[in-house]
């Protein structure tokens, strides 16, 4: 295929090229031993050692200080919105949770098998288009927990907010995306299919101080302490999903850092914010002020064209994408629309790209 193809999908999601390109290799004859890594022990050296360096990698771009463990675990960000509350939430405690999209809500469904889940804010009525950013804690509350980017809804927090004991954060979706202090953090959990590496891998980073809390009896497989204590070894990890996060975080750190990918970050939404605003065509639904930097969610714009034209002038546009190299833009089942996922490995070409297909678009539909 000689056409360039620009992968819009909100997960699994677009890869470094140099990252999936030393991933291919290895899948061959991994740091020259002759053995492909998917066929190599997870307890020989050379994989213990790139498990060490990935650990080393994200706590040197995150910045992460020594009173936090890294653990690389499998069940995606769905398990853990069961394993953080057995793991910290006391049956006889409470936590705070913020509903602010599906990925949210399923999280504090899951921790109210667990203790005493306070929902202190949701956007659920206003079809979770804006971050309700004012709302009170719970006194006595062990955490406060929330989605810090919403992929169907296309919203973002732009300023976490102060907890009055620490912040729990799902950060799936934008994670190395932009700098942040993660002193205000007890825990922070990704699925690793968005922003660090293909799905089969987990991320959780734990402050030390936050475990061994509750009364409850935690099933090993299910105890951070297991990960914590056998440097997530304690069974077989996901290595090659561990060694795609490897060589991203090593393509990360080479083109500046989280520095230079928040920079560039705004710069790809930016564009593709302003052609939206200036659209007559398209217009987005999420609160301006919320608007994510990672998933980039518009709508047709029923002022301007008929309601009964609304279907076919999507496809006709999902379509007109497609042949012209631009993958995966349709939105969430949900909420319909589009949506243009565009995360750290998305080039700013795409974007451009993207661009100048929604105003060639406009102009054959409205002139």
């Amino acid at each position: 295929m000689n056409k360039v193809v620009y992968n819009f999908s909100a997960g699994p999601s677009v890869l470094p090229k140099q990252a999936t390109r030393e991933a291919a290799d290895a899948i061959i004859n991994y740091a020259g031993t002759g053995i492909g890594i998917l066929e190599m022990s997870h307890r020989s050296k050379p994989i213990e050692s790139m498990v060490a360096e990935t650990d080393s990698l994200l706590r040197e771009l995150m910045q992460i200080p020594d009173n936090y463990d890294i653990v690389f675990l499998g069940g995606g960000a769905s398990l853990q919105f069961c394993m953080v509350p057995m793991n910290i939430l006391d049956s006889s405690a409470s936590a705070d949770y913020t509903d602010t999209g599906v990925w949210a809500s399923k999280a504090l469904k899951e921790a109210k098998q667990f203790g005493t889940v306070n929902v202190v804010s949701s956007s659920k009525q206003d079809v979770y288009s804006h971050i309700p950013k004012t709302f009170e804690q719970t006194p006595g509350a062990t955490y406060l927990h929330i989605t810090s980017n919403n992929t169907i809804y296309g919203t973002q927090w732009k300023k976490f907010p102060k907890a009055n004991t620490y912040l729990v954060a799902d950060m799936s979706s934008d994670i190395l995306s932009r700098k942040f202090d993660i002193s205000d953090f007890g825990l922070i959990y990704a699925g690793a299919q968005k922003n660090m590496s293909c799905a089969g891998v987990t991320v959780a980073i734990i402050r030390k101080d936050i475990l061994g809390k509750v009364n409850r009896t935690i099933p090993t497989m299910l105890n951070y302490k297991t990960h914590i204590e056998e440097k997530s070894m304690f069974n077989t990890p996901p290595v090659f999903p561990i060694f795609v996060m490897n060589r991203t975080l090593s393509w990360l750190k080479q083109i500046g850092g989280v520095d230079a990918m928040e920079a560039l970050n705004n710069k790809k939404s930016g564009l593709l914010y302003e052609a939206i605003d200036s659209s007559k065509l398209f217009r987005g639904p999420a609160a301006v002020e919320d608007r994510s930097a990672m998933n980039v969610t518009f709508v047709l714009n029923k002022e301007a064209v008929a309601a009964d034209k609304v279907e076919a002038l999507e496809k006709e546009f999902l379509a007109s994408c497609k042949e012209n190299g631009l993958e995966q833009l349709k939105g969430h089942r949900s909420v319909g629309g589009f949506r243009a996922s565009i995360y750290n490995a998305m080039p700013i070409e795409g974007v451009e790209a993207l661009v100048k297909e929604l105003q060639a678009f406009e102009k054959k539909v409205l002139g």
